[in-house]
């Protein structure tokens, strides 16, 4: 293809949201002129679905629950109105409350007021807040934000190093739609823990978002906290940043909450037009099924040319991936469904793995993401006539044309800035998108029975942890192999789980268990110290 070609390609292909400075650019997906036009009828059908949604269908048939994070941010469009004046509430609430904390008058016992927020999360709980956080966070917010988003002790022990004395300034914000989610609570556990040791009351520091009447409400009202926020059932963890999720963090680190949601609402309008090649979720719905020939064959590779943006990659990992990775369709035929997502940010990018992408196994297709102002002010010149933000364009438009010569077919997202709007409008942008590409290929995108698989068999392996203990502790004269233990606590097909198990138990000195060195790893015993 010719360059005058491939203008004359990037003309017809570009699709503008004007009312949030968004385009996308899909000239370079090597679609032929009639599969736009093929793709009608399904598409068709996907408008038709995610207008039933809208409208408060049960989409969720595992939990009987409506899928509603549309609402959000145009709360007229709820089915019910009592719902409409929850949302309207709550975001009000938010900003009251943030006002409160930021004036002093919500303040900790024992400081002059909060200056550092503490959110406990996992998933959807933690990646959009981290997301957005990054994204639009200055060294001028009026908190700072740290993060719990593991049950690893040694990454909350970091976190809590890093806050130091400052954890009487600290407000800790809880998020579990149930409250039974064990990584929220065990960092929960870890944070009640370090404020005690403080001597610090961990009540007058907490807040909760979760679920009316969850396990999580029942302790924050049962400890004194400060407040509570709704999660509501019909919003799902990887489409709640927009919620009092997002939304508390946010304006509590001083952001233009407002400015997210009208981007969201903006773009939410934008994506509702059945204008194939005017609507940027559509289109991009349909890229995804022709580089994966609708069976997700391909791999999204996320590039944004933008530090402030470095955090997509892993905030669409969750989004895309446990939306699509569905093992049958909604007929229950077996069809092994999704779209696989990494990325990290350019230029970076282009020194690790670029080389692959241009030369190795043709298995992806890339989405660049590119901001078109480069700071805030003005920028010096590190060459006559040449700034560091140009440099980034030039190795943006070189990679992207280094692949297109090798047939790796990328599109390209451009926004005008990294600003609320802006950050609001590619939220929406990818959760229609999603659901679009969904009906395309007939899953449902919002269950996530994986999910439970793995919740489940963690709680096999802890109850196993149990037994093992158990057995260690009522006879401390024996030492064990793992073997050996796995027969006497009736699991003997699990060897090598109790033998994970053991190794753990006796690197760690919680639960008072030894090793003893055998002629290989394998032999070694273990026992009760």
């Amino acid at each position: 293809m010719t360059e005058r070609q491939l203008w004359e390609r990037y003309k017809k292909y570009l699709c503008e949201v004007e009312s949030v400075g968004l385009t996308l650019d899909v000239s370079r997906m090597n679609f032929a002129d009639e599969f736009i036009e093929q793709m009608r009828g399904r598409m068709e059908k996907a408008f038709d679905t995610m207008e039933t949604l809208e409208k408060g269908a049960i989409a969720n048939p595992d939990e009987k629950r409506m899928v509603g994070h549309y609402w959000l941010r145009a709360p007229e469009r709820a089915p019910e109105t009592g719902l409409a004046k929850e949302i309207q509430d709550t975001v009000a609430a938010i900003r009251g409350f943030a006002d409160d904390v930021h004036a002093g008058r919500m303040k900790p016992p024992k400081a002059d007021r909060f200056t550092r927020v503490l959110l406990v999360g996992i998933g959807g709980s933690a990646l959009g807040p981290q997301l957005v956080a990054d994204a639009l966070g200055t060294a001028a917010d009026r908190m700072q934000v740290f993060f719990f988003d593991n049950t690893d002790p040694d990454g909350m022990d970091r976190v809590l190093a890093q806050l130091g004395d400052r954890l009487s300034e600290t407000l800790t914000v809880v998020i579990s739609k149930s409250g039974g989610t064990k990584e929220t609570r065990n960092g929960m556990v870890e944070a009640e823990r370090a404020y005690q040791q403080k001597g610090l009351d961990f009540g007058k520091h907490a807040v909760a978002v979760t679920g009316g009447g969850s396990e999580l409400d029942r302790y924050a009202k049962k400890g004194g906290w400060l407040r509570t926020f709704p999660m509501w059932d019909w919003v799902g963890g990887r489409t709640s940043v927009l919620s009092a999720v997002g939304l508390l963090p946010a304006r509590l680190q001083g952001l233009d909450i407002d400015g997210m949601l009208s981007g969201a609402r903006d773009m939410d309008e934008a994506t509702r037009k059945r204008d194939l090649l005017r609507n940027p979720a559509a289109l991009m719905a349909l890229m995804w099924f022709h580089a994966g020939n609708g069976r997700g064959q391909k791999d999204m590779v996320i590039l944004p040319y933008k530090d402030r943006l470095m955090l997509m990659s892993r905030y669409l990992q969750q989004l895309v991936m446990e939306s699509l990775g569905k093992e049958k369709d909604l007929d229950g035929k077996v069809v092994n469904q999704g779209i696989a997502v990494y990325g990290n940010k350019g230029s970076t990018d282009q020194h690790a793995y670029v080389q692959q992408l241009r030369e190795g196994v043709n298995n992806f297709f890339v989405t660049f993401l590119e901001v078109l102002k480069d700071r805030g002010g003005a920028s010096m010149q590190v060459e006559p006539d040449i700034t560091s933000g140009d440099y980034l364009l030039g190795f943006f438009l070189g990679t992207r044309r280094a692949l297109f010569e090798k047939d790796r077919e990328s599109m390209t997202l451009t926004v005008p800035d990294v600003s609320a709007r802006t950050v609001g409008a590619l939220i929406a942008l990818y959760e229609r998108a999603v659901g679009f590409y969904a009906t395309l290929v007939n899953i449902n995108a919002y269950h996530q029975p994986g999910v439970e698989a793995g919740k489940k068999a963690a709680g096999v392996v802890l109850e196993l942890q149990g037994k093992v203990l158990a057995k260690l502790r009522g006879d401390k004269a024996k030492a064990y192999t793992a073997e050996e233990l796995a027969t006497a606590v009736g699991a003997a097909d699990e060897v090598e789980t109790v033998f994970k198990v053991l190794e753990h138990l006796s690197a760690n000195p919680d639960h008072g268990v030894r090793r003893e060195p055998g002629p290989t790893r394998f032999d070694a015993r273990f026992r009760a110290s």
